[in-house]
C-alpha cells in the first residue's frame, strides 16, 4: 500500500497528543502519575493520555485497522497476536519514559503502520524540537520534507551505541571482550526515538539491541532501511513486527558496518 499521503494526517494526530498529554506534563509529574511497571520500566499518566488520543485518531484514518498501542498490550498481552494482522497502528506514546519522567530529553512519539507483519510506514516525533523523521516501504526516508541518506560519522574506529540493560550477564560479559575493543562505546540515549535518526543521521555508526518489541523498534528499523543503512536480525534476516518476541537487532549506517558487526557476534 502507499502511505506517504497519510502523513500530513499522522502528524496532526501526533501534535494532539503532543499538546494535550504530553507537553502539559512534562517536568510537572506528581509521584503519583509515574508508576513502577517493573523490568526497569516506567510508565506514566502522560504516557497513558497520549496513547488513547494516538489510538482515536489514527483508528478514524483507516477505520478497520487493528491498533497496538505498548500501554494497552501492556494490560492485555493477547494484544501483541494482532500485530500480524492485515493492517494495524503500533504506537509507542512516549518512548523513552524514564527519561520523561525525570524531566529531561531525549523522548519522542513513534507510530508505525504494518501489513502482515511488515512495516509499510513509520513516523518518529521529536516534542521537543519539532522534528519529524519519517520513512515509506519503497519510497525512501524523510526529515521534515525533505529526503535523506544515512551516513556514516567518519569516525575509525566506528561509533556505536551497545543497549546492555536487557542482555544477561554472559552476554555482556562477551559483548565487552569481544565487540568493544574494535569499536568507540558511547552512552545509549534509553530512547529508540532518539537512537535510530543517530544511526541515519551520521551520530553514530552502529546499535546493538536485545529486546525488538514491535512499538519501539518498527518506525525506527524502516527509517533506516529507507535511508539506506542496514537494520537486521544479526543472521541478516528482515525485522518484522510479529516477530518481536525474538532477542537482538542491529542497526547500521551503512550495510558494510553491518556485516563487519554481525560476524564478530556470530563469532562467540
Amino acid at each position: 500500500m502507499t502511505t506517504t499521503g497519510l502523513t500530513g494526517d499522522v502528524l496532526r494526530v501526533i501534535r494532539e497528543a503532543v499538546d494535550r498529554a504530553i507537553l502539559p506534563r512534562f517536568r510537572t509529574l506528581s509521584s503519583g502519575e509515574i508508576i513502577d511497571k517493573g523490568g526497569n520500566e516506567l510508565v506514566t499518566i502522560a504516557d497513558r493520555e497520549a496513547e488513547v488520543i494516538l489510538a482515536e485518531g489514527l483508528a478514524r484514518l483507516l477505520p478497520g485497522a487493528t491498533v497496538v498501542g505498548e500501554e494497552a498490550a501492556s494490560a492485555d498481552p493477547a494484544l501483541l497476536d494482532r500485530l500480524g494482522d492485515d493492517l494495524c497502528w503500533i504506537i509507542d506514546p512516549v518512548d523513552g519514559t524514564n527519561n520523561f519522567a525525570s524531566g529531561k530529553a531525549p523522548f519522542g512519539v513513534m507510530v508505525a503502520l504494518s501489513e502482515k507483519g511488515v512495516t509499510q510506514a513509520g513516523w518518529i516525533y521529536d516534542p521537543l524540537g519539532g522534528r519529524l523523521c519519517h520513512a515509506h516501504l519503497g519510497y525512501g526516508a524523510f526529515v521534515g520534507e525533505d529526503r535523506i541518506d544515512a551516513k556514516t560519522s567518519g569516525e575509525e574506529p566506528p561509533i556505536a551505541a551497545v543497549s546492555l540493560v536487557f542482555m544477561d550477564q554472559d552476554k555482556r560479559e562477551a559483548m565487552r571482550q569481544h565487540i568493544a575493543p574494535h569499536y568507540t562505546l558511547v552512552d545509549i540515549p534509553r530512547c529508540a526515538a532518539e537512537q535510530y535518526p543517530r544511526i541515519a543521521l551520521g551520530v553514530n555508526d552502529l546499535s546493538i539491541f536485545e529486546r525488538t518489541l514491535a512499538w519501539d523498534h518498527a518506525a525506527g528499523a524502516l527509517f533506516v532501511n529507507e535511508a539506506g543503512g542496514m537494520v537486521a536480525r544479526p543472521d541478516g534476516r528482515p525485522y518484522r513486527v510479529d516477530e518481536a518476541h525474538l532477542p537482538g537487532l542491529i542497526g547500521a549506517a551503512s550495510p558494510a558496518l553491518f556485516e563487519q558487526l554481525a560476524a564478530r557476534l556470530a563469532a562467540f
